[in-house]
């Protein structure tokens, strides 16, 4: 169907609707096109907007505690377990200053710490201290690098443990200071002896406890590993020793206190510095501040060595779970 001249020829479609000949395909036009595949994607000619890149949401960061609160909460737990060495410490300057004891042999504390800052600035204090903690430290060490290993031998072997048990008690039951005379005689009054007096009662605790330890390790852990096929060697590393810990610091811990106290106790009888030396011979003088000071004094050593022992034991123990009430 034609019509007038100007106006664009129509043509029928499939469905009998006619189609104006500017709309027709290019190719039924009859002008040149370029043929591009048809891959599902639009033409490079025709500009896409960039693509949002997903941003990924950041992993929420701990919300620390407020500092305040912590502080509150250390300062409180610290006056907690203090109060009742402040208690004691009150009792010992208000008791003989109110004459509920004789001041002569008990003064107040404020004349203690008086008479020990004097003993630090003239030096006394640092001296007998360091010869005491030489001597111990070095008894001390001694005992552990001997007791350990021997305990664990002892408590790994039954048959071991069958032939020296008689022989353990016995000298378990033997207090040191009994034996301190003995030392004495045998190896004189000087270094020796006091070292060796600090060995003897040290040695046990530890002794003991290890055995204990590595005969108590739990029997199920044993199972767990001998179904692995593990060679004896790598169950006592991998079980037997890191599940001992616990227990063997026990003994270590106990060793200490006993180092510093038989220590004392030696250097009361003969020598010629150490804080045993500074008491005995500030009673025999009548000093008594400094012979409370010196007192204090090995009460502070031993209480910072056990905590110093306890830090010890909890980075080799960190393994283990809390308990949880």
């Amino acid at each position: 169907m034609s019509l007038a001249s100007g106006s664009s020829t129509r043509r029928k479609t499939p469905e009998g609707l006619e189609t104006p000949e500017g709309l027709k395909p290019p190719e039924e036009r009859g002008t040149p096109t370029t043929s591009t595949p048809h891959t599902g994607t639009p033409p490079a000619s025709i500009e896409e907007p960039a693509a949002a890149v997903p941003i990924r949401p950041g992993r929420p960061r701990p919300q620390r505690a407020p500092v305040l609160p912590r502080v509150l909460r250390a300062a409180l737990t610290c006056a907690t377990k203090s109060v009742a060495i402040v208690a004691l410490l009150l009792a010992w300057e208000l008791a003989p200053r109110f004459g509920l004891v004789d001041r002569t042999f008990l003064p107040p504390f404020s004349e203690v710490a008086r008479a020990w800052w004097e003993l630090v600035a003239n030096g006394q204090l640092a001296d007998n201290a360091q010869a005491s903690l030489v001597r111990s430290f070095s008894g001390f060490g001694t005992a552990v690098a001997v007791s350990v290993p021997l305990g664990l031998l002892i408590g790994w072997y039954r048959p071991v443990a069958d032939l020296l048990n008689p022989l353990l008690q016995v000298f378990l039951n033997t207090a040191a200071l009994a034996l301190l005379p003995v030392f004495v005689l045998l190896l004189g009054i000087g270094e020796t002896s006091k070292i060796s007096i600090v060995v003897y009662a040290c040695a046990w605790p530890i002794l003991f406890n290890t055995i204990s330890a590595v005969r108590t390790v739990d029997p199920t852990l044993l199972r767990l590993a001998k179904s692995m096929d593990l060679s004896a060697p790598r169950l006592f590393q991998k079980v037997i020793l890191p599940a001992s810990v616990p227990t063997i610091f026990t003994g270590i811990r106990l060793a200490g206190a006993v180092s510093i106290v038989v220590l004392v106790a030696a250097e009361m009888i003969g020598a010629k510095a150490g804080l045993g030396y500074l008491i005995n011979a500030s009673q025999y003088n009548f000093a008594i501040p400094q012979m409370y000071a010196g007192i204090v004094t090995i009460s502070v050593i031993g209480v910072a060595f056990n905590q110093l022992l306890v830090a010890v034991e909890k980075r080799l123990s960190s393994w283990r779970v809390p308990a949880t009430s």
